[in-house]
């Protein structure tokens, strides 16, 4: 395995995805689901699964339920991720996900389990020393119980300091804490975009504003996907936008975890910035036309990335 391509990811709050499917959902009666499945998820599962279809050598940590662990073991196993979670009392959370005919998801997101002081303490010994061995961590999802935003702000600012590049991908409130410790990158989507400035954003000006904000502040990459409109990417160059070309949407759960792992896949291969935003935006693309997250196809994705438009001058959206 080539060493430059190690990364680590790091789920704090992982679940078991639970997704069903059928024509509409019904709000407030019974609804019969076409299909159905039970996998092991969370963004940096997710992430680390596609990484690891890539071809990147994966190390997981963060926080596991010992009661419902085994799917996420035999997960790890069957792709040669190494864990290094901290199994902790209890068991991870379930996420329901229903999927209609649609492409849309309605999301029922449980509370996972409560973190007490020893297990932070077990989680942060693991992470540092694996910042001994690794320079790219990705940090993505929720926070459970037990765990403050300050800590989150506080071992993204560490392991920046140790000179780790961190991917950042979360929401709500674990997103501006987050954003205050200045990750090497962040994909907010236009809506999470809009809760972090705290307006909303209505074109493409107002969102290139509040972008060049959060660079200003320190954020060295600032992603914003925009669903099938493409993705803005700002750095130190500038600006560049990717435009892809219209999909068959089957279900967007798990795109954005995609091209996080799209945009990391680029940076361990050290691509230029047009054929990584390129790559990332067909990967992300790509995971629409499924159910599930992975890459089963890189072919098909190889040649989808050929149709993506990449340019420096932004076109309103």
């Amino acid at each position: 395995m080539n060493p430059t391509l190690k990364v680590v990811t790091v789920t704090l709050n992982p679940a078991l995805d639970l997704t069903g499917t059928l024509d509409v959902l019904n709000k407030g009666t019974v609804n019969l689901l076409d299909s159905g499945s039970l996998h092991p998820a969370g963004k940096g599962i997710n992430v680390a699964k596609v990484l690891a279809e890539l071809g990147a050598e994966v190390t997981v940590t963060g926080l596991l339920g010992a009661d419902n662990q085994e799917s996420f073991v035999q997960l790890f196993e069957s792709l040669n991720i190494t864990d290094q979670f901290i199994r902790v009392d209890g068991a991870s959370r379930i996420n329901v996900k229903i999927v209609e005919q649609s492409g849309q998801v309605s999301d029922l997101n449980f509370p996972g389990v409560v973190i007490n002081s020893a297990e932070i303490e077990d989680f942060e010994q693991t992470l540092f020393e694996l910042a001994k061995s690794h320079d790219i961590f990705v940090i993505a999802g929720s926070l459970p119980k037990g765990i403050s935003t300050q800590q989150l702000t506080d071992w993204i600012e560490a392991l920046q300091r140790l000179g780790k590049k961190v991917f950042f991908d979360s929401s709500n409130q674990a997103l501006l804490a987050g954003i205050k410790a200045s990750p090497y990158l962040i994909k907010p989507n236009d809506e999470e975009l809009s809760a972090i400035i705290g307006q909303t954003l209505n074109s493409t000006f107002d969102i290139t504003a509040a972008a060049e904000k959060l660079h200003q502040q320190g954020c060295e990459n600032v992603v914003i996907s925009l669903g099938d409109k493409g993705v803005l990417w700002l750095d130190k160059t500038g600006w560049m936008q990717s435009i892809p070309q219209k999909m068959d949407v089957v279900s967007t759960v798990g795109a954005g975890d995609t091209l996080v792992a799209g945009l990391c896949w680029s940076e361990l291969n050290q691509w230029d910035k047009s054929q990584s935003l390129s790559f990332a935006t067909a990967l992300a693309a790509f995971a629409v036309t499924q159910i599930g997250v992975g890459v089963n196809d890189i072919n098909k994705v190889k040649a989808m990335q050929q149709t993506i438009q990449v340019t420096t001058q932004l076109t309103h959206v």
